[in-house]
């Protein structure tokens, strides 16, 4: 059994991620596609306070790009929405599998029996299908309340806004494209005509689909971390990957101060060869959004980094620890820290409220040029390059950042 240490694990991690070292060339529509293909999903969260977050995703990987090649990647039908870990965008090529698993497995609250909504509904249901057959694609905005309320978060959603999202979780609506980011409905098999006539694959191919897909991207990974990735259930042990070990899909690792073993996807195993002979640098600096897979499971980011990572946006303001929408600060292979960011789009400014630096992490000028720089990029992208620093902790790092900012 190879052995890493803890450094080279992170480094394979990161390499199977796309952040290991900074992007090499241009930015492309293929090379956003192929992003997403190697992560398996990019997850969806509409806060908007810095780019939302599946965009802010890809720049960490791909440095500044129009943001309109996702929507048209979606809108082509080159990438779908579906419920993964959360609502995601994942690869069309892996339609079927999300589909078998929404319908047969995933428990929304949409669904009863992989039905949508309860039966007393379904009059309501089967109507708005009719109405979208007969008029086409939807978004829940054209959509009047009539209860006399003025608007509602997620617990207290309209009725066409509860029934568009049970359709589209019971797989008989698709999200053909987004218009200032919001979904548009429409049936799913005008969405993807061959979805018709297309068998779905049986769950125990879905389910081992998934793991090794979970492993595949992860890089490396416990056999604890592998069912969140697409919120598979149960848990998984050592013993559960066994099958796949036998078959050399996958391979076990040691990995210095883990209990529990490591598994490495076949297709890795020149990355985990590299890795083991530490040839695995990393070189890139860049900010990461709070729901990058990097950081999306906090015992992983935990066991892997030191680095404990609550997203606090959706915490009462007293309680938040760091501030509202928070990005970790990814430096050569580490997480030195994370900083709290407001882009102020119509005044081009861009606000670093806070930002902190993990405790015991010595930043030299080196690294706090790098992150200096990767704060510009960030906000250059943004349309706001006017970089404006609040509070640093510690705040002797205050001047240098700023300096590193301004430039000689």
């Amino acid at each position: 059994m190879p052995t890493l240490t803890l450094p080279q694990a992170r480094n394979l991690h990161l390499a199977a991620q796309g952040l290991l070292n900074p992007p090499r060339r241009k930015a492309t529509a293929q090379g956003l596609r192929e992003c997403i293909q190697r992560m398996q999903l990019l997850q969806i969260d509409t806060i908007s306070v810095v780019a939302r977050s599946p965009y802010l995703v890809l720049f960490s990987r791909l440095g500044a790009y129009p943001q309109a090649w996702l929507d048209a990647a979606l809108a082509s039908g080159q990438l779908f929405e579906t419920w993964a870990h959360e609502a995601c965008f994942a690869p069309v090529e892996d339609l079927l599998l999300h589909r078998s698993y929404n319908q047969h497995t995933r428990r929304h609250w949409g669904l009863i029996n992989g039905q949508a909504t309860q039966v007393r509904q379904r009059t309501e249901l089967d109507a708005l299908l009719a109405h979208i057959g007969t008029n086409g694609p939807v978004k829940s905005s054209e959509f009047a309340r009539t209860d006399g309320k003025t608007s509602g978060g997620w617990w207290d959603r309209k009725d066409e806004k509860r029934w568009l999202e049970a359709l589209f979780a019971s797989g008989e609506l698709m999200v053909s494209r987004r218009d200032s980011f919001q979904r548009v409905y429409d049936l799913a098999h005008r969405v993807h005509p061959r979805l018709s006539d297309a068998p779905l694959p049986a769950a125990a191919e879905v389910h081992t689909g998934f793991v090794e897909k979970a492993i595949l991207a992860l890089g490396i990974t416990q056999a604890r971390w592998v069912h969140d990735y697409f919120r598979q259930k149960p848990r998984l042990k050592d013993a559960d990957l066994d099958a796949l070990v036998a078959q050399g899909v996958v391979q076990r690792v040691a990995v210095e101060g883990w209990t529990a073993p490591g598994y490495v996807h076949h297709q890795h195993a020149a990355l985990l060869e590299s890795a083991a002979a530490g040839q695995l640098r990393a070189t890139h600096t860049t900010l990461l959004s709070p729901f990058d897979p990097v950081v999306w499971d906090r015992e992983r980011a935990s066991t892997l980094w030191g680095f404990d990572y609550r997203i606090e946006c959706y915490t009462p303001e007293e309680k938040r620890t760091y501030g509202y929408f928070v990005l970790p600060i990814l430096h050569r292979g580490a997480l030195v820290g994370r900083l709290d960011a407001k882009a102020h789009r119509a005044l081009g400014v861009f606000e670093v409220k806070a930002l902190f630096v993990e405790e015991g992490v010595k930043l030299g000028d080196a690294a706090v040029t790098a992150v200096a720089e990767a704060i510009q990029r960030c906000a250059d992208w943004h349309g706001t390059p006017e970089v404006r620093v609040g509070r640093v902790v510690p705040e002797a790092l205050q001047d240098r950042l700023r300096g590193a900012l301004i430039g000689p």
